[in-house]
């Protein structure tokens, strides 16, 4: 009896199992695509062993930082219990396959000197695997935010997508799609900073605040130098830019148009510059001479008068 009803739950287990859908962001493209990427099961004869040698990288992965210290511990990992998740790829022309996901895995097997890996066979186009590789590595939460800002970017160009599409297709709100677009507005260097882990996002969105790519690198190069917070940074940013205004409004007011043609005016009768400067209903007209011989010049031209 005992045995009977494991054995049931056991198998009403595995039912629902089963019928579950992976939901979520950071479950890559089972999640997105599951129409796509297919279990072992089912893949019957798609799923084979395959050489690592003719598998080339995908040439539209988005990501391209794979920190040593990552994959150190994940060809470790391969090395005792070997690839858990097949590769996905495509059948390439060159006699070989063409990485669709699971470019970590297949450089941490080589690291593990792995010389095959399982991987499932896909029949998909430039234009798709372009997306399902942006979208994989979003998913999965691999991307840096700097290459998360041009992965979105390119969803935008290459695929005509609007910001609510891609936000639906990532599993995020227009507004944070919408934050990250942003940051490819950024000066290069500032760019390449976030990409090396030397700012954050939070830093990234504090400096996009400044009025100036001048003051954003200002900014940036104190936030470096001093390590600031982001909401120091963004303290940082509030000061310059009110230092910014103090100096607009302090500058003088251009004069008008009338005073602005007198002085042309003047300064072509007397050949030097001339300056009007006023102060409510007075004001002193300023002439510049050079030398005492361009004096005397000038006294001629006023008494010829």
């Amino acid at each position: 009896m005992g045995d009977g009803k494991s054995k049931s739950k056991s198998k009403d287990s595995g039912s629902k199992q089963k019928k579950r859908r992976k939901t979520g962001l950071g479950k890559g493209l089972d999640a997105l695509f599951p129409d796509i990427v297919v279990s072992q099961e089912e893949s019957s004869g798609n799923l084979l062993e395959c050489d690592v040698d003719k598998i080339v990288p995908n040439p539209y992965q988005p990501r391209r930082d794979f920190p040593e210290n990552e994959m150190v511990e994940l060809a470790d990992s391969i090395k005792v219990q070997g690839i858990l998740q097949p590769l996905l790829v495509r059948e390439s022309s060159s006699d070989g396959y063409e990485l669709i996901a699971g470019e970590r895995r297949l450089r941490a097997a080589k690291m593990a000197g792995l010389f095959k890996v399982p991987v499932i066979i896909k029949n998909i186009g430039d234009t798709e695997l372009l997306e399902l590789s942006i979208v994989e590595n979003i998913q999965r939460q691999n991307l840096n935010p700097m290459e998360e800002a041009e992965a979105y970017l390119r969803l935008l160009t290459d695929f005509k997508m609007t910001q609510e599409k891609v936000a639906r297709q990532v599993g995020k709100s227009r507004s944070a799609v919408a934050n990250f677009l942003r940051l490819n507005q950024l000066p290069n260097d500032i760019k390449s900073s976030i990409k090396d882990g030397l700012i954050s996002m939070g830093h990234a969105r504090a400096l996009l605040g400044a009025e100036t790519s001048a003051l954003q690198r200002r900014a940036w190069k104190i936030v470096i130098l001093r390590g600031l917070s982001v909401r120091a940074t963004e303290a940082l940013i509030q000061r310059l830019n009110s230092e910014k205004q103090r100096v607009k409004k302090s500058e003088k007011r251009p004069a008008d148009v009338y005073f602005l043609n007198l002085e042309e005016d003047l300064a072509r009768y007397f050949g030097t510059k001339v300056m009007i400067k006023r102060r409510g209903q007075k004001g002193k007209v300023e002439i510049e001479f050079y030398g005492n011989d361009d004096l005397d010049r000038l006294l001629g031209l006023l008494k010829s008068d």
